[in-house]
Order: structure tokens, then C-alpha cells, then sequence
């Protein structure tokens, strides 16, 4: 597939929102007729939305991307002829738009979710095994919309940039007991690397809680230690958190937490239900350190919905340094607004300026130790 088919339409992408105002038109790339027809149906059926097309495979959605202009692309990962994967590879360099991935739950899948994430897309949903119902096409019409409306953030590995190369080490950089608390959802995997490619390796232990079904959650996790010169983990129930070491919660059934245990912090597992309709939970995530809240420093970033500002409204009314990613370069400002509208902010700033911000206030905590 050829530079030429997007010529036309790159310079046009942002025109075309415009145009349709509130109606956010959407092109489905899908190789079964059966589940044409049911996100059709779904995506019709939300006054937000409209399907402006439906192509079977690369090549059918490359030429309709060209005629119709659309808002949004949903795009399943397995597809005739092209993967979805080498397609949306192409999309994000020659005409970058907003992009969901709707693929199945299986191991080989859940590592394709997170390349798609990384390669650009701003959302991937699973498409569950015993088959697709109707609250899962609502939610699907809900995510869609979300990132239909969402600002197109190239990721470095679309660009074609080198991985994340490790900072120089931060003088006087002392863990003291510390940790940094990082909460993510939708547009998270590429904004968390970001994050974590910018602290040093002597940084204190990182947790984060990133929203994402439990098996894209090893993946993520696989990736991140592959690119990254921390050590990165799933976590575990009672796993000490040592410094230069990254911690992923695994999800599933249980919250991930973090508890003193002498003069030293570990991880917890939190046997409890989901929370803001997520597990794992920012704000279980939070809250969980809201008696030593002094040795944190917390982060939110991009996301749908407002997870994690309550716990971060009481991390800041207990002494913890909090940061939040800003309006301009989150894919959804949904949780990091939410915690701006409940005062619980230190500082807001664009997603390249929150990991220095992060070594500061371990810098500043640890010279007023």
C-alpha cells in the first residue's frame, strides 16, 4: 500500500470534524459480515455517532478513508491480505487520526493490543469470548466517541524515533521510603512510557495502575521491561517495592495497594469490587497510601471518566506532591480534570514535562528529610 492513497486526505483530517460538528462519523474495518452488522447496528444507534463505512480489509479501508473522510476508525487487529496492526501503522504515519482497536482476548491478541497502543490508537477494547452483548457495544459506542473526539498524539514508535533512552542520573536523588504513584486509562500505555522513560533508574519504586483488561496487563508489563532500564513486575501481594523498579497492577479480581512495612513500602493486593467500574482502580491506588501520604508523589494522567481524583483529593490534603497531565496533550482530559475540579493538584503540565516534575519533588522531600 502506497504513500499515494492518503495524499489527499492528510491535510483534511482536521477540516472534516469540523464540518460534521457533533457527529462524530465513523469508519468500521472488520472482515466478519456478523460482527459488521452488530457494531453497526450499535454505533448507529448512538445519536453521537454515525458509520460513514465499512470495509472488510486494508486495502477497502484505505480507499475509504480518501472518499469519506471519517472522524474515527474502529479496526479489528486479525484481517484478510493486511493485519490490522501493519495498517495502522501506515494510518499513523501518513494520515494520523483517532483509531480504536476492537480484537479477541487471547495471549498472541493481548500483545497486539499493546503494539496498536503504542503504534498510535488511542483505545482497545476486547472482544469478549463467549460473545459480543449489548453492554458490551454500549461501551464500545461510549469509547468510540471518546476517541473521536480526542486530539491525534503521534507516538514515537509511529513516528519511527528510537526507543526511550535512559536520563542521566539525578544528583541527590534519594528514595527515603518513597514512592511514585502513576494512574492511567484511555490514551495511558503511550503516556505512561513516556513517563517512565523520563525518571532515572535510582528513582524511587513506581506503581501504577493502568485501566486495561488483566492480559493486556502482562503484555503491557513485558514491554515496558523490554525498553525500559528499570525492572518492571506485575505485582504482588507483599512484594517489597525497592528503588529503580517499576510496578504494574496485574488486575483481574484484586486492587493493587501499597502499605508500610517498617521503614520500607510494599504491594498490596485489595480483595474488593471494582471501583469507578475498573480493576484494577486508581483510586484504590491512591487511597491505599493516604497514611504516609507525606512520602508520595502522585501522578494522573489521560483517561476517561474521573478515577483516581478522589484519591488524589486526599493523597494532596495529606501532604503528597500531585501532578496532572494537561488539557492539551491528553487523549481524554476526563481524569485529570476531575481531580483539577476538586483542588487536587499541585501542578498541571504537558505530558513531556510531568517526569522532571516528578524527580523535583523527590529531590525537594528528600533535601527536607
Amino acid at each position: 500500500m502506497s504513500a499515494s492513497g492518503f495524499s489527499e486526505t492528510r491535510q483534511s483530517a482536521t477540516a472534516s470534524r469540523a464540518v460534521h460538528g457533533g457527529v462524530q462519523r465513523v469508519l468500521v474495518v472488520e472482515d466478519l459480515p456478523a460482527m459488521q452488522q452488530l457494531v453497526t447496528h450499535a454505533l448507529n444507534a448512538d445519536p453521537r455517532l454515525e458509520v460513514a463505512g465499512v470495509a472488510g480489509d486494508a486495502y477497502a479501508a484505505r480507499d475509504m478513508i480518501k472518499a469519506l473522510n471519517p472522524d474515527v476508525m474502529l479496526l479489528d487487529v486479525e484481517m484478510p491480505r493486511m493485519s490490522g496492526l501493519d495498517f495502522l501503522g501506515r494510518v499513523m504515519r501518513l494520515r494520523p487520526m483517532p483509531v480504536v482497536m476492537f480484537s479477541s482476548v487471547t495471549q498472541v491478541g493481548s500483545d497486539a493490543a499493546i503494539r496498536a497502543l503504542v503504534l498510535g490508537a488511542v483505545d482497545c477494547l476486547a472482544k469478549p469470548q463467549g460473545g459480543v452483548t449489548p453492554e458490551v457495544l454500549s461501551v464500545l459506542a461510549d469509547r468510540v466517541f471518546a476517541a473521536a473526539t480526542a486530539p491525534v498524539l503521534m507516538s514515537a514508535q509511529a513516528a519511527g524515533t528510537d526507543k526511550p533512552v535512559a536520563p542521566d542520573p539525578s544528583p541527590g536523588l534519594r528514595s527515603d521510603g518513597r514512592a511514585i504513584l502513576i494512574g492511567a486509562s484511555t490514551g495511558g500505555v503511550a503516556a505512561v512510557e513516556t513517563v517512565l522513560s523520563g525518571l532515572p533508574v535510582e528513582a524511587p519504586p513506581v506503581v501504577v495502575a493502568q485501566h486495561m483488561p488483566e492480559s493486556f496487563l502482562g503484555s503491557f508489563c513485558k514491554r515496558l521491561d523490554s525498553i525500559l532500564p528499570q525492572q518492571v513486575r506485575l505485582a504482588e501481594d507483599e512484594m517489597e517495592l525497592a528503588p529503580g523498579h517499576i510496578y504494574l497492577a496485574p488486575g483481574g479480581t484484586c486492587h493493587t495497594g501499597v502499605a508500610q512495612n517498617g521503614a520500607g513500602l510494599v504491594a498490596v493486593q485489595l480483595d474488593r469490587p471494582k471501583r469507578n467500574g475498573h480493576c484494577p482502580s486508581v483510586d484504590e491506588l491512591f487511597q491505599s497510601a493516604g497514611a504516609f501520604a507525606n512520602r508520595i508523589t502522585a501522578v494522573i494522567l489521560t483517561g476517561l471518566g474521573r478515577d483516581g481524583a478522589d484519591g488524589m483529593k486526599l493523597l494532596r490534603d495529606r501532604g503528597a506532591h500531585c501532578i496532572g497531565q494537561d488539557e492539551a496533550t491528553c487523549v481524554v482530559y476526563g481524569m485529570p480534570r476531575a481531580a483539577a475540579e476538586l483542588r487536587a493538584l499541585d501542578e498541571q503540565l504537558p505530558l513531556d514535562r510531568i517526569a522532571p516534575a516528578v524527580v523535583t519533588s523527590v529531590q525537594r522531600a528528600g533535601q527536607g528529610a
